[in-house]
């Protein structure tokens, strides 16, 4: 029963993805769905062009992204958002340091270690790494503290944006973070998950096969 459960799940995927090739492409991770139709190119641009550092006002740097019993009031009072490259949260951020293995990172003061082992999956498969976490980003050419990641949702690929932000206490991220203090990409990857999920940013807690997808 599970073998054609899982056979059935497949078949469903399959052509749900030719159906989006056969339409323009569109919902490919080539060519995928805008998440609020942000689109990261022509929002990087404009940055560059005006020479300012992007800030999402649909996922603003506040409480309210957090959301409400995941820290108590006197910590959620300490809490400051810092950019890794202005601020200084470390002297030289990296988006990756030193390649990208599931041994990278570690869980901050929320025990979140669903989403540790869902990214730790996500490593052992190079391909799909790849494509939910473009891994050509940095903190330097270009930098506007505009970041972008791809995930899969309801038949689709979606390129979900989000700025380099990240909730800190005492200058130390509070959520997901790299065992290198010099590497980003798990941080920034939580928080554009936190971004595009139904639910209060940073609140869904043991939900792996969610993840996973």
């Amino acid at each position: 029963v599970t073998e054609y459960i899982l056979g059935h799940v497949f078949c469903v995927c399959m052509n749900i993805i030719s159906a989006r090739h056969m339409k323009n492409g569109y919902g490919t991770v080539t060519n995928p769905e805008r998440f609020l139709n942000q689109d990261f190119h022509q929002l990087k641009q404009y940055c560059l062009i005006q020479h300012i550092r992007y800030i999402d006002e649909m996922f603003p740097p506040d409480r309210n992204s957090i959301g409400n019993g995941i820290l108590n009031p006197s910590d959620l009072d300490l809490v400051v958002w810092l950019r890794p490259e202005v601020s200084r949260i470390v002297k030289n951020p990296s988006f990756v340091a030193d390649g990208v293995s599931r041994f990278d990172f570690g869980q901050g003061w929320v025990k979140n270690c669903w989403f540790i082992a869902s990214i730790g999956a996500l490593t052992f498969q190079k391909h799909i790494l790849g494509q939910v976490v473009p891994l050509e980003q940095n903190f330097d050419e270009d930098y506007c503290g505009l970041f972008h990641f791809r995930f899969w949702r309801f038949g689709r690929w979606v390129d979900v944006i989000i700025d380099d932000k990240l909730p800190t206490i005492d200058g130390r991220l509070i959520f997901v973070h790299s065992r290198d203090p010099n590497e980003f990409w798990p941080a920034l990857l939580e928080k554009a998950y936190a971004n595009c999920l139904t639910t209060p940013p940073f609140t869904v807690a043991g939900n792996l096969p969610v993840t996973l997808k």
